[in-house]
């Protein structure tokens, strides 16, 4: 069997002296493992960083083999990953995300978003924004999606200022001030204003509002404990300038 595709590097981890086991999200074949041989060597091992982008030709005998990979770079991005404190622990918490998918399931329009993000190393509040979204994608995709289109209590579409912490659902200014206390802030670049100046504290909004959806759906209910990246993000917030 053969296909091939684009994928964003994950992860490459050491198999055997000279091998690697590259892990992929990829365009059409969702996120993909397989063999690198000679993974490991002064020549392939550069193409293997997370963030990459690559083109890929997978190969096995049989569709549930792990098969082999071989990889050509078409963006490398790795250094200015690794320059960006930012850049890495969120590449970190985007791979954590894509995990939760089913592997080999196709998720296009996660692969799209995935590799934007990859891509804004050198701009770490669009970034963090883009991460937000991508978020609530996963929520999505998981069949925990955010209705973030109309008020739950009145239908309007404008003055979305509020999500009920019980639906998921966006209220209106008017219709949630009685229980402003009690809902969750909604920033406006994720209730579709482009114009909307996206700084740290609409940033942190939108993690905690996306945060407690993923507790309550994701993270608790798989006993997953290890969101050691997205907890670095969360600290670095403060020391970002206010862009």
């Amino acid at each position: 069997m053969e296909w091939r595709d684009v994928g964003l590097v994950l992860s490459a981890r050491r198999h055997g002296e000279r091998d690697a086991i590259l892990e992929v999200m990829t365009e059409a074949h969702g996120r993909h493992l397989g063999l690198v041989r000679g993974g490991r060597s002064p020549r392939i091992a550069p193409m293997l960083q997370a963030g990459n982008r690559v083109s890929l030709v997978w190969r096995a005998r049989l569709e549930d083999h792990l098969g082999t990979f071989t990889a050509e770079t078409l963006e490398g991005r790795a250094g200015h990953i690794l320059a960006s404190p930012v850049a890495l622990h969120a590449l970190a918490h985007l791979a954590q995300l894509i995990r939760l998918l089913p592997e080999r399931d196709p998720h296009e329009n996660v692969y799209q978003v995935a590799d934007g993000i990859a891509a804004l190393a050198d701009r770490p509040l669009m970034l963090l924004a883009m991460l937000v979204r991508f978020e609530a994608l996963i929520l999505a995709e998981l069949g925990f999606g955010l209705d973030l289109e109309a008020c739950a209590a009145t239908g309007r579409r404008d003055e979305l200022v509020y999500v009920s912490p019980k639906s998921g659902r966006a209220v209106s200014r008017e219709a949630g001030a009685p229980w402003a206390q009690k809902m969750l802030p909604l920033p406006q670049f994720m209730a579709g204003d482009a114009d909307e100046t996206i700084d740290i504290t609409t940033v942190s909004d939108g993690f905690r509002l996306t945060g407690f959806f993923l507790d309550r759906h994701v993270f608790e209910p798989r006993a997953i404990m290890e969101r050691q990246a997205r907890a670095a993000l969360l600290a670095l917030l403060p020391t970002l300038a206010i862009a």
